[in-house]
């Protein structure tokens, strides 16, 4: 079986500065992958790549069999690709309820759904976004991106700055998701968290793919040299 989502030897730019210098991953149906490295490596690059917020000079990116390069990024979003961003980006005058309704296609994920994988979103429906806290408002990024009815979730730093109980939520519902099938790419810090949800893994070092395997092969020496301080 084909993978839903194949990045294949993908290289950017940012102008006249090549950010990405071949990276490749796969992401199969029904798997969590965590992509690592350490700040400024490209993750966040690959990610804005994948959702077709910049566009790729090399190599190619196929999601559930389409190639994605001639698309731009609603198109992607419509084919299945639901990204929670970093630093959250909720609408900040909209309320909860409208945030979701907002990014709503036809599906499993309703708004009576999303309100029960999240109480406090249901508690807060008519509340303003800008007036949650941090973690209500990545709840509601996360909400509002399964909103979308994806069959592949991209998640880049959603525990970021987060308190520790929040961070324990958020986990959980990603380890929810993954028993339900959903296919997940996580971008995230925390090494503990990601090996324990993710079956396999992409290492990026100075805009490349550097290594790739199973989780359980992740060795101490290789998150020394590619991921550590």
């Amino acid at each position: 079986m084909s993978p839903l989502l194949e990045v294949t030897e993908i290289s950017a730019w940012y102008g006249e500065s090549q950010a990405l210098f071949g990276v490749s991953l796969t992401v199969g149906q029904g798997e969590a992958v965590a992509l690592m490295g350490r700040n400024g490596m490209g993750k966040t690059t690959t990610i804005r790549t994948i959702c077709r917020m910049m566009p790729h000079s090399e190599g190619r990116i196929r999601f559930a069999g389409k190639e994605l390069a001639p698309l731009r990024s609603h198109q992607a979003a419509r084919l299945g690709i639901g990204l929670v961003p970093e630093g959250r980006r909720c609408f900040p005058n909209l309320t909860v309820q409208e945030n979701l309704i907002a990014a709503a296609r036809k599906g499993e994920w309703t708004l009576d759904k999303v309100g029960g994988f999240f109480p406090r979103l249901k508690e807060r429906r008519h509340q303003m976004a800008n007036t949650l806290s941090g973690g209500e408002q990545q709840m509601l990024a996360i909400g509002r991106a399964l909103m979308t009815n994806p069959r592949l979730l991209i998640l880049d730093e959603a525990t970021e700055g987060l308190a520790p109980t929040v961070r324990r939520e958020i986990w959980a519902a990603i380890h929810r998701l993954k028993s339900e099938g959903l296919s997940i790419l996580i971008v995230d810090k925390s090494l503990r968290e990601l090996l324990g949800v993710a079956t396999h893994c992409f290492i990026l070092e100075k805009g490349a793919t550097c290594w790739s395997g199973a989780a359980s092969d992740l060795t101490p020496e290789i998150t020394d040299q590619y991921i550590g301080v």
